[in-house]
């Protein structure tokens, strides 16, 4: 099958209307952040994207995403390929749309239009992606090159409760009287 390179900016409401759907790829490497977020990253980020209006009439794109990448193991430093998978949903709003009275439901990530009515989709994806990587990137235990023998676990010791500087003074004082 061929691999169909998708724009990277659309215009959803011109494609709610037509009700497109895009299935395709974009290319990893036009999402620098990304590629500096992980070791490698596959030549491409599967797409699966449909622009449709809802029963409110609103304007809505939906889809997935998926692409395959290599993180470093925070326990033994060692490399590790996972799949990115992610399911999105965004409504377009220009900046005053957000303080209607009328709110966007829940369902509905809010997603800025630039000046012409378009949506970055490399943007937004890369974004989705991002926070798709696990916070703190690790191996399966029984996967990691550090056993549980090499990991140390257990209570600090308390540090030794040491004679109060200014007992001096207080007996000084009591001397005194």
């Amino acid at each position: 099958m061929q691999k169909v390179k998708l724009p990277h900016t659309v215009e959803p409401t011109s494609s709610a209307m037509k009700r497109s759907d895009y299935r395709g790829v974009l290319v990893s490497e036009d999402m620098e952040r990304l590629s500096g977020a992980v070791v490698r990253c596959s030549e491409y980020v599967n797409v699966d994207v449909q622009f449709k209006k809802d029963e409110q009439g609103l304007t809505v794109f939906h889809g997935h995403l998926d692409t395959q990448v290599t993180l470093l193991c925070q326990r033994c430093n060692g490399e590790f390929d996972t799949t990115l998978d992610v399911d999105f949903c965004f409504t377009p709003v220009q900046g005053e749309e957000r303080n209607e009275e009328d709110p966007i439901p829940e369902a509905y990530e809010p997603v800025e239009v630039n000046d012409h009515g378009e949506v970055n989709l490399l943007q937004i994806f890369e974004d989705e992606l991002l926070l798709s990587l696990p916070i703190v990137p690790l191996h399966a235990e029984e996967e990691c090159s550090v056993s549980k023998d090499d990991m140390s676990f257990g209570k600090i010791e308390p540090e030794q409760e040491r004679e109060n500087p200014f007992a001096v003074l207080k007996e000084l004082k009591r001397d005194q009287e």
